[in-house]
């Protein structure tokens, strides 16, 4: 893992590269050299500048269809031209972020060292395979078409761009920012969620899903292209590279010494839960709001922008408590509170806000029972959206958590790599998540009242809502860790 601090005092060398003679201490020789080092700092800035915001461009391509998946949804099931069964098209999404989520530990562990080289080919060959993907999609005359390629080749695209990219950023940023820089990226993330699907929807009802996909086609091609060229493969300078090919060269096994860490399976199978129930809203929040409140089909699709947009400003929040930068305005948080503080409020948004809203209220608010329903519904999107969404910006925090354990034992540990171990894990909670709810619906409807006209806990929808307020608790396990053991020292004592 390159260190950003080594590279700083390399640049404080004599240019020449030979032995400092007698004539290295003369001040004549200090201002150039110190010139020198000032000139590479600027270099750095600027591109560590150019890594952030060519990073935030990815989220585009990499997110905007596997984030607003719901918006085709909802067109393929009013409009349904294809062959096949309707019902397919419900795991086009559950699929994609599956595929997408699972292939990142392999790929971060192939681009850590192996291809690490061949980082921005490996980029540039997701944008091909991802856009190539949704222009076949847009000529598919049967629902395996659209699984195959909306599914998974277009996803193994997005992670083909996604990881060498999330790599190198993790590379830019040493151990003091790193939170904030994956807080940052995780905001346009979000952004990105926030905007597209009334956009989504508009171009549907306008175009067709043909022509849309022919349009998202070509923002993937160029939003790509940008900000793939903007991120450069490796942060050691020109004067560096070549000693930095030798030692890789020497050195590619990956260090797996955090493999005997308590900690990474403590947040390995937070993860997992957390995830589980993050992706259950996602899916089904606004087939709820149509169905069980009779909400209409705008306010259906408002409820799914909120539910991303809080997560503009809590990945970044939840990056800058987890960091360990210097420039704070009050000491930072240890990674197991602030991971505990999004599990238990987006818990508490679930029980008191989605559970309680009631059903059969009257369609888009038009009475005081339909207005108090979406309004509860309106408060889960946005506080489940910034306390749940802000979750993955933690990761940093954990990170430097298992560096600092590494440090202490003297063993080597790649951050790149831990980053795509934690997304994989929440690939793992995605899919599970995903077939719990499909399972978790049918009980529900099996034994929801009817007609129910109470809280959201007595529709079918009654035990989604409780595994999503358990299982995201559960993400904020970690804390018991520390808790514990201090409440035996306190009995004790």
């Amino acid at each position: 893992m390159p260190q950003t601090d080594s590279i700083a005092l390399r640049g404080s060398l004599p240019s020449d590269g030979g032995e400092p003679g007698p004539q290295d201490g003369d001040s004549s020789d200090v201002a150039p050299n110190f010139d020198q080092s000032s000139s590479r700092q600027r270099i750095s800035g600027r591109q560590r500048a150019s890594v952030l915001v060519g990073s935030s461009i990815l989220q585009l391509p990499i997110w905007g269809f596997a984030m607003n998946y719901g918006v085709f949804q909802e067109y393929y099931s009013s409009n349904w031209t294809l062959k096949g069964s309707r019902e397919t098209t419900g795991i086009i999404g559950t699929t994609s972020n599956g595929v997408m989520y699972l292939s990142m530990p392999f790929l971060f562990a192939l681009f850590t060292r192996r291809w690490a080289r061949r980082r921005q080919i490996a980029a540039l060959a997701g944008a091909a395979l991802t856009c190539v993907s949704f222009l076949l999609s847009s000529f598919s005359t049967d629902v395996w078409h659209l699984v195959a390629t909306q599914g998974v080749t277009a996803a193994v695209g997005c992670a083909l761009i996604y990881s060498p990219t999330t790599l190198s950023l993790g590379e830019w940023f040493n151990t003091g920012n790193r939170a904030f820089a994956y807080g940052a990226v995780l905001s346009c993330k979000n952004i990105v969620g926030s905007t597209c699907p009334f956009l989504l929807r508009a171009l549907l009802d306008r175009y067709g899903f043909r022509a849309t996909l022919r349009i998202w086609t070509a923002v993937a091609a160029g939003s790509s292209l940008v900000g793939v060229f903007m991120i450069p493969t490796t942060p050691l300078p020109p004067s560096t590279m070549a000693s930095a090919s030798s030692s890789a060269h020497r050195s590619r096994r990956i260090p797996w010494h955090f493999l005997k860490h308590r900690t990474f399976y403590i947040y390995s199978i937070a993860t997992i839960l957390q995830s589980s129930g993050y992706g259950i809203p996602q899916t089904y929040l606004s087939t709820y709001a149509a169905e069980v409140t009779q909400l209409s089909q705008t306010s259906a699709t408002l409820l799914l922008t909120l539910f991303n947009l809080p997560g503009i400003i809590s990945s970044a929040f939840f990056g800058y408590l987890s960091s360990d930068s210097t420039n704070r305005c009050f000491p930072s948080l240890s990674a197991t509170t602030v991971t505990a503080i999004s599990a238990i409020s987006s818990a508490l948004s679930t029980f008191l806000f989605w559970g309680l809203t009631s059903s059969h209220a009257g369609g888009g608010g038009g009475s005081g029972g339909g207005a108090g329903t979406f309004a509860l519904l309106v408060l889960f999107s946005m506080t489940f959206g910034f306390f749940a969404g802000g979750y993955s910006a933690t990761w940093g925090g954990v990170i430097n958590d298992l560096e600092r354990e590494a440090a202490m034992r003297n063993e080597a540990v790649d951050s790149g790599m831990l980053y795509g171990l934690f997304n994989g894990a929440r690939g793992i909670g995605y899919v599970g998540g995903g077939l719990a709810g499909v399972s978790l619906l049918k009980a529900g409807a099996s034994i929801a009242s009817t007609p129910a006209h109470g809280p959201g806990y007595d529709t079918a929808y009654g035990p989604l809502i409780i595994f999503t307020g358990l299982s995201t608790v559960l993400g904020g396990w970690g804390v018991l860790w520390k808790v514990v053991p201090k409440l035996k020292m306190l009995r004790w004592v």
